[in-house]
């Protein structure tokens, strides 16, 4: 399962290309993140942005995760706008506690 709402008939090849990775990248946290955010704004990027996401998602996923998480400090060279927007589209990966239910042991 993808969590594919965006359907990828009407993209030209390159973006259902990246459309694909970015949900479809190895671990599943980077699916979410990355593939959510494709499928929101893959439609309307130019060819430099989307030059720039390929160019994100050829990092390795463990690092992408703790950047974007805060775990570790960004590199320079991701730091930028697009890198941004992405980081925003983070889903909340707090680990689910029995206290964070309104429950306890």
């Amino acid at each position: 399962m993808t969590g594919l709402i965006l359907s990828s008939a009407e993209l030209d090849p390159r973006r259902r290309r990246i459309l694909f990775r970015c949900w479809h990248r190895g671990i599943r946290e980077m699916d979410l993140i990355l593939g959510q955010f494709a499928e929101a704004e893959i439609a309307d990027m130019d060819d430099a942005t989307l030059d720039e996401l390929e160019r994100i998602m050829s990092e390795e996923d463990q690092d992408l995760v703790k950047y974007i998480t805060g775990a570790s400090p960004v590199p320079a060279h991701l730091k930028t706008p697009l890198f941004e927007r992405i980081a925003a589209c983070r889903p909340d990966f707090s680990p689910v506690t029995l206290e964070g239910l309104g429950r306890s042991e």
